[in-house]
C-alpha cells in the first residue's frame, strides 16, 4: 500500500493532513523562516539553508528572499538557477528546472490542485509535475499551472498564466499564455 507521500508525488489523490506530510511541511517552513527572516540576505548561512531545503539543486542556485515552497525536496534544479523576490513553488509533485533559468519577481509554480468533485475535495488533494527546460526566462508575476512542461529556450511574458505546454524556443504571453512567436530561428 502506498504512503500518502508516495501518492502525492505520483499525482494521485492524497490526504494532505497525513502526519508525515505535515512534519515535512513544518520542516520546510522552519527553514524558510530562517531564510526569509533570520538571514534575509544571501550569505554563507543562507546557502546552507538552501542546500538543506532544496537538496536536489545544481551549482549556483540563487534565491532572493522571501521565497516560499511546500516541501523543497520535490524541487530539482540544474546549474545557474535564479529566483527573484516573492517566488512561490507549491512542490507537492516534482518540479524539474533546467540550467540557466531565470525567474522574475512574483513567479508562482503550482503543482498543487484539488478535485473538481466537491465531496472528494473536502478530504483529498492531488498534484501534477511541472518541468521547465534549460535557458528559460519566466517573466514577473507569471503563474505556471499543474502538469505543465515549458521547453528549452523559452520566454514567458510578465503576468502570463501558463495553462498548456509551451514548445522549445517559444515566446508565450497572456492569460491564458499563447505562443506568439518562435525564438532563435
Amino acid at each position: 500500500m502506498k504512503t500518502e507521500k508516495e501518492k502525492m508525488i505520483n499525482g494521485e489523490y492524497y490526504l494532505a493532513g497525513d502526519t508525515v506530510l505535515v512534519k515535512d511541511r513544518r520542516k520546510s517552513k522552519n527553514l524558510l523562516h530562517r531564510l526569509n527572516v533570520t538571514e534575509y540576505r544571501v550569505t554563507k548561512k543562507a546557502r546552507e539553508i538552501l542546500k538543506e531545503l532544496i537538496p536536489n539543486a545544481g551549482a549556483n542556485l540563487y534565491i532572493e528572499p522571501p521565497f516560499f515552497c511546500d516541501y523543497g525536496y520535490n524541487i530539482s534544479c540544474g546549474e545557474n538557477v535564479y529566483f527573484n523576490v516573492n517566488c512561490v513553488v507549491l512542490d507537492c509533485a516534482k518540479v524539474t528546472i533546467g540550467s540557466n533559468v531565470l525567474f522574475a519577481p512574483g513567479v508562482q509554480l503550482y503543482t498543487a490542485s484539488h478535485p473538481l468533485d466537491a465531496e472528494l475535495r473536502k478530504t483529498h488533494e492531488n498534484a501534477l509535475p511541472i518541468t521547465i527546460g534549460n535557458d528559460c526566462w519566466i517573466g514577473g508575476n507569471s503563474v505556471i499551472c499543474p502538469g505543465i512542461t515549458i521547453g528549452n529556450g523559452c520566454v514567458i511574458g510578465a503576468g502570463s498564466v501558463v495553462t498548456k505546454d509551451i514548445p522549445d524556443n517559444s515566446l508565450a504571453v497572456g492569460n491564458p499564455a499563447k505562443v506568439i512567436r518562435k525564438l532563435n530561428e
